[in-house]
């Protein structure tokens, strides 16, 4: 197996044990084990438990806000369409990311590259609330609900959501993405 596979490897098996028994909570043997090689080669591929979870949350947000970047809806309400499914979209492609990132986040804020993940965090925030600033303004989103509120809650539906969903053949990520935007723009009564 050549280096660049084994790494990828490692990081699968390690965003995998991260997710459910945490980072502090997965000893370096068990990210060894699971892959077929012993604790100490593990470290011929990171330097640390540390810097595989930094690789793992760092790459899951830089890809998110590169997705969020490329959003150029100018209605409000399609742009916050745009930031669900580019959030479903960033989690498919790194599975674990975000859980890891949303359950660890007093270990992560412990790494030496912590600087970058809050920075991403902040603009990952910042492009939620200004969509729903914007929608409220435009008299699109209710203007008597707080901003905050309405992102934690849509955020959370998002980001939590894949621990129990999985795409089929018969109901996408993308059909998944709609019912959610559906769900918070329309509610769950039926249609009149």
């Amino acid at each position: 197996m050549e280096w660049s596979e084994r790494h990828d490897l490692i990081l699968g098996q390690a965003a995998s044990l991260f997710a459910t028994k945490g980072i502090a909570g997965t000893p370096v043997r068990d990210i060894a084990d699971g892959v077929g090689i012993l604790s100490g080669s593990l470290y011929h591929y990171f330097e640390s438990k540390d810097a595989i979870a930094y690789m793992i949350v760092s790459r899951y947000l830089d890809d998110l806000t590169a997705r969020y970047e490329a959003i150029a809806d100018a209605d409000p309400r399609d742009r916050l369409s745009s930031i669900v499914h580019a959030s479903l979209a960033a989690s498919v492609a790194h599975p674990h990311a975000s859980e890891i990132y949303q359950n660890n986040s007093e270990y992560l804020r412990k790494l030496p590259g912590n600087n970058t993940i809050r920075s991403a965090a902040r603009t990952t925030k910042a492009t939620w609330m200004d969509a729903i600033a914007s929608g409220i303004e435009a008299g699109q989103l209710r203007a008597d609900l707080p901003a905050d509120v309405i992102y934690g809650l849509m955020r959370d539906a998002v980001w939590l959501s894949l621990r129990w969903f999985s795409p089929t053949k018969n109901y996408s990520i993308e059909q998944f993405g709609d019912t959610l935007i559906s769900v918070f723009l329309e509610g769950i009564e039926p249609q009149k």
